[in-house]
């Protein structure tokens, strides 16, 4: 069986590509900002975290104090969960009364997905988008929890590269 001559480059025309070290061509500030900035560029802090066995009660109260959606779960600084307003809505608000002294940790999303302070936006808004998290936790180097974002943190650094 004769081998079929394989198409491509003629001899002496290879190309290769990791020669080319020019750097990409943006089309706007945005696009360079989504692509070569990084997370810890928007605005991640304040955040609240709160320990696993905070109850339901005390968790409830300090995101209504604060004014807050959500706050992440915690041990040593390594995020262990997250408590949203959905959680509460779909877990807790029926049957509060009964459920508001147990731990916090009993109705949080275990592990939740994270990103860290040095990916992209993109990488950041892209996970948000695609898997309809409202909130995502920053971690660091060191997987120590250093910020969150969310919708209006988003809406902010999107407005920075819109005109009035």
């Amino acid at each position: 069986m004769a081998r079929r001559k394989r198409r491509g480059p003629e001899a002496g025309e290879f190309k290769d590509p990791l020669k080319d070290y020019s750097p990409p061509d943006y089309s706007d500030p945005l696009e360079h900002a989504m692509l070569e900035g990084c997370v810890a560029d928007m605005k991640i802090a304040p955040y609240t975290t709160l320990g696993s066995q905070t109850t339901v009660e005390q968790a409830l109260t300090r995101m209504g104090e604060l004014n807050i959606a959500c706050v992440m779960i915690v041990e040593a600084n390594r995020l262990l969960g997250i408590i949203s307003e959905r959680d509460v809505l779909y877990k807790i608000a029926d049957h509060y009364e009964q459920v508001k002294a147990r731990p916090v940790s009993d109705f949080m999303t275990p592990s939740p997905v994270a990103v860290r302070r040095t990916d992209s936006p993109a990488k950041a808004l892209n996970l948000m988008a695609v898997s309809g998290f409202r909130h995502l936790p920053i971690i660091n180097v060191d997987d120590k929890v250093v910020g969150i974002l969310g919708p209006r943190r988003v809406t902010t650094f999107l407005r920075k590269y819109f005109p009035d």
